[in-house]
């Protein structure tokens, strides 16, 4: 067996832990899986309930038992929190509203009603202590703290009830890119932020981050990318790495898990920035890219295993790793699963960090671009086997049998490398699992008792190609500049976009929207794209006028110093662009989605099926294809697995045991979130998000429960 070689495992601190964590109680009447007061259920994210009012037998009879319709439209990727009698939620535009949890009833909303934010937000953090009840919820960088009965703002937390959460970054972090998308994981008074920040040469560092929850102070940090006199510094050739202005991120943004028996908060960090050319930061890479264990009073290192060394394909882990008990070698051992966008899943023992299952160093190819050197070797687990196709296994016959321009199809196919882990170049790569994953943000399920995780999956191919970074041209006029080394990879050379890659054509946007609108959205970001704050009001003039074709070639723009700007790397990603036919449906056959069930105990599949319809498709008669999905399941004890997140905008619930469909439902909006549900006297609901817009899909501003007609 081989495993990565930075495992490191204080075995004082282990001993410590294994003699102070208690024996888990049964999970019957476990108030973790009674309540959904934690994102994704628990703070260990099984997504598992033990409520048993709706069943396999009875699922079929549920029905619609309240709306809330949203002030906003579009995108929510919320998991509501359910506290006592009320439901905590996020809209398309950042609002917190509490509902009451047996009508829906809207009882407070807190948000700017002028000010419309543009992000996307996957829920709330909750805290208690005595009658001090608290939301914790983000809006661009600052982490607030709500009254839970009133949504107040609580004045003694921060300043009027808010801390900018830079305020634990160093100095030259402090007008960067920061927000949150995810809930933190609250620990006795302290609550984690996930962080999500610009994934270029501008990026922040991305350390991990606790907070006080009664006032707003910092209270620890961990360094991802490491210190002088640091675990991990080594790991880095440039021994300024640290305070580089051109290297940042290696943030968790996916969120975490916590034990809270054990103390010992599991963070999955995200690839080190600039994404995909690493010639700024060669080496490993320590802690990008990987699982770290951390004692979550004080954030000290305990143990990490990395995914990635020195990613160069933005290969960072999708969603908060799942903690359960397993059993290997007749030995029941609390484990921690984490799933990947390559459709990996590793398994490690939770207290030494000891993967379960075999992991081999795989030798992979050396990049060709200039002054880049990727790692020799990547880690993959023997088992269990991925739960996506992997590019190395497609041939010629998996072109889709649907297209109508296969011969196109089978000609970049043919040109396009397909090694896994082959680096980036100047050609193209069929990068398979896509940029999205296989795995994505809404994570995997777990029975925490029986060692089976659920997941759902994506395979999508997409096309990874780099190109010479003409930004570096000096005489290029400066809004043309900016444009073509901040938002060019996304929306294309000549501002055309990739709309059937989700990315907006910027052409004649002067007739869409005002410059103040276009200078909001590019400074605070929109959705899933970052902001640029950074941007000096020349800078940010100078990109407007070249959006609105207003642009002029004058000798002070040539001239003008764009230190924060300026894309210094030889070589910039050419662009998100995936592997579609002429229909714009997936380039390979299918299944495009799938929904897993694989047992931890042995690594073995229980079952695999295609997950969702292309209604195109399926109205001619042709098999369930499966479709792209984003958000998780609900996992129930007695037998269900509840699920949305498909493009084709059903709710679904299916046996857990066999994958068998036992009933769907078509929401009024696709809903690209993970549900939850709870208990109200004496009823069991279903609560979701659908509000749409991503993937093409229309807009949507409910939520909605569901529950039995006669329970």
């Amino acid at each position: 067996m081989r495993v990565n070689s930075y495992i490191i495992t204080y075995s004082i601190l282990s001993l410590f832990v294994l003699i102070s964590c208690k024996e888990e109680t049964s999970i019957k009447g476990d108030k973790r899986y009674t309540t959904w007061s934690a994102y994704l259920g628990d703070s260990g994210r099984s997504h598992f309930t033990t409520l048993n009012q709706i069943t396999p037998q009875n699922v079929s009879q549920l029905e619609v038992v309240w709306r809330y319709e949203a002030p906003d439209w579009g995108q929510m990727q919320m998991n509501p929190l359910v506290v006592d009698s009320l439901v905590y939620g996020v809209t398309a535009a950042l609002r917190v509203v509490a509902l009451h949890a047996e009508t829906g009833n809207e009882l407070w909303q807190f948000g700017d009603s002028v000010q419309v934010w543009h992000s996307t937000s996957r829920g709330v953090s909750y805290w208690e202590n005595g009658n001090d009840k608290r939301i914790l919820c983000t809006r661009g960088a600052d982490l607030y703290a709500l009254d839970a009965l009133t949504g107040i703002p609580i004045p003694s937390f921060g300043i009027d009830g808010k801390i900018d959460m830079r305020s634990g970054m160093p100095e030259s972090a402090k007008e960067k890119f920061v927000i949150s998308n995810t809930p933190g994981s609250v620990f006795k008074d302290i609550i984690v932020m996930p962080l999500r920040i610009s994934e270029g040469s501008d990026a922040a560092p991305g350390d991990i981050m606790a907070f006080n929850v009664i006032t707003g102070k910092p209270e620890w940090v961990f360094h991802t990318i490491p210190h002088p006199g640091e675990l991990g510094y080594e790991t880095w050739e440039d021994p300024n790495a640290y305070k580089s202005p051109m290297v940042g991120a290696a943030n968790n943004w996916a969120g975490m898990a916590l034990d809270e028996e054990a103390e010992i908060i599991y963070v999955p960090t995200g690839s080190a920035a600039p994404d995909f050319y690493g010639g700024d930061r060669l080496g490993s890479n320590l802690y990008a890219n990987s699982l770290v264990a951390l004692n979550a009073n004080t954030g000290e290192y305990i143990w990490h295993f990395q995914f990635t060394h020195h990613d160069i394909w933005d290969r960072d882990p999708p969603a908060p790793p799942n903690l359960l008990t397993v059993e290997h070698n007749g030995e029941k051992i609390k484990a921690v699963a984490q799933i990947t966008k390559q459709g990996y899943v590793f398994v490690f023992d939770r207290i030494t960090g000891e993967p379960l299952f075999d992991v081999e160093e795989v030798p992979v190819k050396q990049s060709t671009l200039a002054g880049e050197v990727a790692w020799p070797t990547q880690p993959i687990p023997t088992k269990p086997k991925p739960f996506a196709r992997q590019s190395n296994e497609l041939t010629k016959e998996d072109i889709s049998p649907y297209a109508k321009n296969k011969e196109e199809l089978l000609e970049f196919f043919e040109s396009a490398e397909k090694e896994v882990y082959s680096p980036p170049s100047l050609e193209p790569t069929l990068l398979f699992p896509g940029y999205d994953g296989a795995a994505e943000w809404g994570g995997a399920g777990v029975d925490p008792e029986d060692g089976i995780l659920y997941v759902n999956s994506n395979e999508m191919a997409w096309n990874l190609k780099m190109k010479v970074n003409e930004a570096n041209a000096q005489e290029m006029p400066l809004g043309k500049r900016i444009y073509s080394g901040k938002c060019a990879t996304c929306h294309q050379s000549d501002r055309k976009g990739l709309v059937a890659s989700g990315f907006p054509s910027l052409v004649d946007i002067n007739l869409k929207k005002s410059k103040e609108e276009v200078v909001s959205i590019v400074t605070k970001g929109k959705g899933m794209m970052t902001g640029f704050p950074t941007l000096s009001d020349s800078e940010k003039n100078a990109l407007i006028e070249f959006l609105f074709n207003e642009e002029q070639t004058s000798a002070h723009q040539e001239k003008m110093e764009i230190a924060n700007t300026s894309e210094e790397n030889p070589y910039l990603h050419d662009g998100y662009t995936k592997f579609l036919d002429g229909n714009g449906l997936p380039g390979i056959s299918p299944p495009w989605g799938t929904l897993n069930a694989i047992d931890l105990n042995t690594g073995d599949f229980l079952w695999s099926i295609p997950f969702g319809e292309t209604w195109s498709l399926k109205e001619k008669g042709f098999p369930t294809t499966g479709t792209e999905n984003y958000g998780g399941p609900i996992i129930t004890q007695n037998g269900l697995l509840l699920i949305a997140a498909t493009k084709d905008g059903f709710f679904r619930a299916f046996n857990k045991t066999t994958g068998e469909l036992l009933w769907e439902y078509e929401l009024p909006a696709a809903s690209f979130a993970t549900p939850s549900t709870y208990e109200y006297k004496g009823k069991q609901y279903i609560v979701l998000a659908c509000g749409g817009e991503k993937l093409g899909t229309k807009k949507g501003n409910q939520i909605i429960a569901f529950a039995l007609a006669n329970p």
